[in-house]
């Protein structure tokens, strides 16, 4: 009996450490944003380790873009959870994580010593990727989820109402509204339930009682953390409340974080403009999650917490909500992807976060970086290797700070 218990220890460790160091390979190598990482996974997990089948990955993935958050790391959580239980997942997020949350510290690092003309040139190019990788998700988010008449009319109420709305929770009526809007006008168009599966639905290690719990602590976060916020509570709570709340609100994908964080640092005063532009311009070098631009954020703070503590606090928070939820999901997957309620209200809603992604595109993203017809033709280029070429994001992050210094100098040289 206990030579049983250590070898199913043993094989409970030894499946652990595979899924950490398979997903540590992914995020070291996996670039190109959250779809492509679809692909990776896919073909290590479908493909090649065969740990679930086709036609079981491609519902976890449904599931994964029906809920808020990082759909690819949600994706790779539930992997994890699924191969090697609570410890599995948990390594499986840590693995991909953790890559791209050092590179960008260590951005943040490096990123004041960055000094002299080519050092604002190297940073004004940043920009600029911005301008284009923004752009770029608002035309792909646009075809994908603004398919009819009645969605580009609820993408471009959203976009109005956050022009002339200035209050902090613009955002979130928006993404409210969005979901009213889509009960009302989308149900007859909500095509994307997911038909009852014919095959065997994979195990999770998550009770009914777990699934109850993570639910119940996604909600008590979401409204407690304002609540002690309002009441003056220290530093730490409010930069954790304000990168959770920018995790539990991301719709569509992980570009729409961006207007999310920008409303809490940048509004705030936490991190300057300049700074906030140029880290997301970085984010799209990096492989893995683009949420781990919170660690640069995290980092770079104006007050304390910040640092270390700010890069972790920051992290943890914006992932945490996009985790409660898929173990509060995988209990009951199949009959949650099935409800046209459900998916009516999320369709309302990801049309809605187009209108505010393109709102981020004008402000903050455009009116900081572009600021010459030359600055015009370096993002519209990037666009376009991006959109009709489909270069690697890692390319294109190169060409335009190259462009960016190049111009700087001609610029200059011309001035003497």
């Amino acid at each position: 009996m206990g030579e049983q218990t250590s070898s199913r220890q043993s094989s409970c460790v030894e499946r652990t450490l595979e899924v950490f160091l398979v997903f540590l390979r992914l995020g070291l190598t996996s670039f190109g944003g959250p779809i492509a990482h679809i692909g990776y996974f896919r073909r290590e997990f479908v493909e090649r380790r065969r740990w679930m089948d086709d036609e079981a990955f491609t519902d976890l993935v449904a599931l994964c873009q029906f809920l808020p958050g990082p759909a690819s790391s949600q994706t790779g959580f539930a992997i994890g959870l699924l191969r090697a239980g609570w410890a599995g997942g948990l390594a499986a997020w840590c693995g991909f994580t953790l890559p791209s949350m050092l590179l960008m510290i260590a951005f943040a690092i490096a990123a004041p010593n960055v000094a002299g003309p080519t050092g604002v040139a190297l940073v004004h190019g940043l920009k600029l990727v911005a301008v284009a990788v923004v752009a770029q998700a608002v035309w792909d988010m646009g075809r994908r989820l603004c398919t009819d008449r009645r969605r580009v009319a609820i993408a471009l109420i959203a976009l109005t109402l956050l022009s002339l709305l200035t209050s902090v929770y613009a955002q979130l009526a928006v993404i409210a509204a969005g979901a009213v809007l889509g009960l009302a006008l989308c149900r007859m168009q909500a095509n994307d339930v997911v038909p009852a599966a014919s095959y065997d639905i994979p195990a999770f290690a998550v009770t009914r009682k777990a699934a109850i719990a993570a639910l119940t602590l996604f909600v008590a976060l979401l409204l407690g953390l304002p609540l002690l916020h309002e009441s003056g509570a220290a530093q730490y709570v409010r930069l954790f409340e304000a990168f959770y709340r920018s995790g539990a609100f991301v719709f569509g994908g992980g570009h729409v974080v961006l207007p999310l964080l920008q409303q809490q640092t940048v509004a705030t005063g936490w991190v300057s403009s300049n700074d906030f532009l140029a880290g997301y311009g970085a984010a799209q070098a990096v492989p893995g999650p683009l949420f781990t631009f919170a660690a640069f954020l995290g980092w770079i703070m104006a007050t304390p917490p910040n640092h270390w503590t700010g890069a972790l606090l920051a992290t943890v928070a914006i992932f945490l909500p996009g985790l409660l939820l898929v173990i509060a999901a995988v209990p009951c997957w199949q009959t949650l992807l099935a409800r046209p309620s459900a998916a009516a209200a999320l369709a309302g809603v990801n049309a809605a976060v187009v209108g505010l992604l393109a709102h981020a595109l004008y402000s903050p993203v455009w009116i900081s970086a572009v600021w010459s017809p030359v600055d015009f033709a370096i993002a519209a280029s990037a666009f376009f290797l991006l959109v009709r070429w489909r270069l690697p994001p890692l390319i294109v992050v190169v060409l335009c700070i190259a462009a960016a210094i190049g111009t700087a100098f001609v610029t200059t040289a011309f001035a003497l």
